[in-house]
């Protein structure tokens, strides 16, 4: 079903993607200072219903665009994103601003260094214009707080974004960014791609550092790009990979420039063997979900993939994810249940789950998901990526925790047993890219999700790219 919506004109300099846009600042065709200041214009704008952003860096971000913009008179070699516009998840570390986690309880922390991917952003040039919104410690795949309210999605008020990375994928759709920072432990940056009608990128467990930071799912979580475009996440991927001292997960990967390369290509998938499951063969799928997707497989079918009906033969993830994310959890923000009236009633029981989770037990689930680990590998020992959607369903009504039912199945109001299809590419580390795919009813976007075996990012973004080219999706934007 196709919405009321206004096609998306590439030629207008404020809502081009972050390449396009890096590219004309570069060339002298616009500059930093207005395409920042034409930013800050759109999230003041809307801020007011969206409430995408935690604080908003007009001073700072107007003055590296004047930074950005003497670059540009001075010559020379320029980096890959000078003068561009991103927003950073709250969650995330950067130094002079604070990072509350959505929590009362660090309401008053400032980090004193910043992450290295966002380090790293500040040396490709791009201008920080602020931090958005996520759930009390990122638990939850919508987006509210005690602090700062409730996140709403541009394409209808009354629906969620999702989350937990729900003010990033917010700001992109509304067009107050092309780009933007968030993480993803359980389908944060996808759940928000897909309910906000955006691209977003899981990376390889382990490419993308994220130290320091807070220590919250250290095993499951990445930090990753939401974008206008699969070229832009490509983009920011080519800036933010990489080893770093900081970060004892990191791994120096695949060369960066293979991800560039990937999105230069021409959008012909000839020769991929693509596996394709609308439910992973057990879960729950809205019908207008099913039905986006089966038009998308007919897309990558005209694109040239050899197409074959598989998921692999694993158990359901939903309970083995949650022992580990529970553990994990109460590691990191059990100290902070001193200021347990502080919190959320809802995330203090969160954080006391964990804290019922045994030292063997957590053992016992890394065995598991060494185990479940496997059968993925071998899955992809016969097939290139795998394709699904990207959600059940599509974003539900703000006010609710989670949907209160999927296909008929009623969902579990405190394991979020709604956003499973996310959780084996968190698990097993696997890259995961979700694109636009269509619209449900009353306009509301689905996303298609491609999942390839690790350190293939280059292939899932590759793929991605080619179905975004196929298809009109990305070029349509919520009304304003």
């Amino acid at each position: 079903m196709t919405p009321r919506v206004t096609p998306l004109q590439p030629s207008s300099s404020d809502r081009a993607d972050a390449w396009q846009t890096a590219e004309d600042i570069r060339a002298g065709r616009v500059t930093s200072v207005e395409v920042v200041t034409r930013s800050l214009a759109r999230i003041h704008e809307l801020q007011p219903d969206v409430n995408a952003f935690t604080v908003v860096l007009d001073e700072s971000a107007l003055a590296s665009a004047r930074e950005a913009d003497a670059a540009v008179s001075r010559g020379g070699p320029l980096p890959a994103l000078l003068g561009v516009p991103v927003s950073v998840k709250d969650h995330i570390w950067m130094t002079d601003t604070p990072a509350t986690n959505g929590s009362l309880v660090l309401r008053d922390f400032t980090p004193p260094e910043d992450a290295v991917p966002v380090a790293r952003l500040r040396a490709a040039g791009a201008v920080i214009v602020g931090k958005t919104n996520n759930p009390e410690f990122c638990y939850r795949g919508y987006t509210d707080n005690r602090l700062f309210g409730l996140t709403r999605n541009p394409w209808d008020l009354q629906r969620t974004p999702g989350g937990s990375s729900g003010g990033a994928g917010a700001s992109v759709a509304a067009g107050m960014t092309a780009i933007a920072l968030g993480t993803d432990g359980g389908g944060s940056i996808r759940i928000p791609a897909s309910f906000c009608g955006v691209v977003g990128h899981k990376p390889t467990f382990g490419l993308v550092p994220k130290e320091p930071g807070f220590k919250g799912w250290k095993t499951l979580s990445v930090d990753g790009p939401l974008a206008r475009s699969v070229r832009d996440a490509a983009l920011m991927l080519s800036v933010m990979a990489g080893p770093a001292a900081a970060d004892d997960l990191s791994h120096p990967g695949p060369p960066t420039g293979d991800y560039l390369a990937a999105v230069a290509q021409e959008p012909d998938l000839t020769g991929l063997r693509v596996a394709c499951s609308a439910d992973l063969g057990m879960l729950p799928v809205d019908p207008d979900v099913r039905s986006a997707f089966a038009e998308a497989l007919q897309v990558l079918a005209n694109l040239g993939c050899e197409l074959v009906e598989a998921a692999p033969a694993t158990g359901h993830p939903t309970e083995l994810w949650n022992t580990i994310a529970l553990a994990e959890g109460y590691s990191s923000e059990g100290p902070l249940l001193a200021s347990r009236e502080l919190m959320s009633p809802g995330t203090a029981e969160i954080v006391e789950a964990g804290q019922a989770i045994t030292g063997g037990q957590y053992v016992d689930a890394l065995h598991e998901r060494a185990a479940y680990t496997r059968v993925w590998a071998e899955f992809f020992e016969q097939f290139d990526v795998l394709v699904t959607p990207a959600m059940q369903l599509t974003a539900f009504p703000v006010g609710l925790q989670t949907p209160e039912q999927i296909e008929g199945q009623p969902v579990d109001p405190f394991f979020d047993d709604w956003c499973t299809i996310c959780l084996p590419a968190n698990l097993t580390g696997m890259p995961s890219t979700v694109v636009p795919a269509g619209f449900g009813a009353g306009g509301r976007p689905i996303g298609l999700q491609v999942i390839g075996p690790r350190w293939a990012d280059a292939l899932t973004l590759r793929v991605a790219n080619a179905f975004e080219r196929a298809t009109p999706w990305s070029s349509y934007q919520p009304l304003s």
